[in-house]
């Protein structure tokens, strides 16, 4: 990705606006309902059927990019990390799905956060020199849920990607089809949480299929596209 020289460096501003708004909003608790899933199905022994078998998307996914790695010969370490995130995601999802409570929830989020950072540092000059330090906050951003109960640094990377990738994009004038790539990953990925925020009220309304459910099929496409896209497996 070529460096740009005439356009001013946004993204470095819009972080540190990222870091200010956190600092300002206080800290955020985790609501005490966050595991009571609108989806308590059990099917051939599996609790909580469709959260947790909708997970699969995300091992497909990362399978897919693996083989395009292999095919392709390349092995960028920003894409490696990510491909192994969703892959650590669909386990750790799977595990935390089966039993919702707080300890299977970091093996959850921890992944979640690892590709988060993946992404900001794939779209970034030199990704190399970033990446471990991306990697290192995003796992601390985990512990400090654990230790404090503060979701805000975790919350910082799941949003970073979404503001600063376009940015970078712009700033280091990126190929239109990237850009456009990331827009219906961005899409997706917000429907996605919209689902998730509409748990019960989806459940009801599309004939037994969770809001939550939905949110993995929707995370795991937007993930699809990014690999596709990205990985040079077309």
């Amino acid at each position: 990705m070529p460096l740009a020289h005439a356009r001013p460096n946004l993204a470095l501003y819009m972080a540190g606006v990222l870091v200010l708004a956190m600092a300002v909003i206080g800290p955020i608790s985790q609501p005490a309902s966050y595991h009571a899933f609108a989806e308590q199905r059990a099917l051939f022994g599996i609790a909580h059927v469709g959260d947790v078998l909708s997970n699969a998307g995300f091992l497909l996914v990362a399978a897919y990019g693996a083989l395009g790695m292999w095919l392709t010969g390349r092995r960028e370490p920003a894409q490696v990390l990510f491909l192994g995130a969703l892959a650590m995601t669909a386990i750790g999802s799977t595990w935390y799905h089966l039993a919702p409570d707080n300890a299977r929830l970091v093996w959850d989020r921890l992944p979640i956060a690892l590709a988060c950072a993946a992404l900001v540092a794939s779209a970034m000059p030199r990704p190399k020199l970033v990446l471990p330090v991306l990697a290192v906050t995003a796992a601390l951003s985990v512990w400090w849920w654990v230790m404090t109960g503060d979701l805000r640094l975790y919350l910082l990377m799941q949003v970073s990607p979404l503001v600063l990738v376009p940015l970078l994009q712009w700033q280091l004038q990126a190929p239109m089809a990237q850009r456009r790539a990331f827009g219906v990953a961005i899409m997706l990925y917000v429907l996605a949480k919209l689902c998730e925020m509409g748990d019960q009220t989806l459940f009801e309304a599309l004939g037994q299929v969770s809001g939550h459910t939905l949110k993995h099929l929707f995370a795991a496409a937007a993930a699809f596209v990014l690999v596709h896209r990205f990985g040079g497996m077309r």
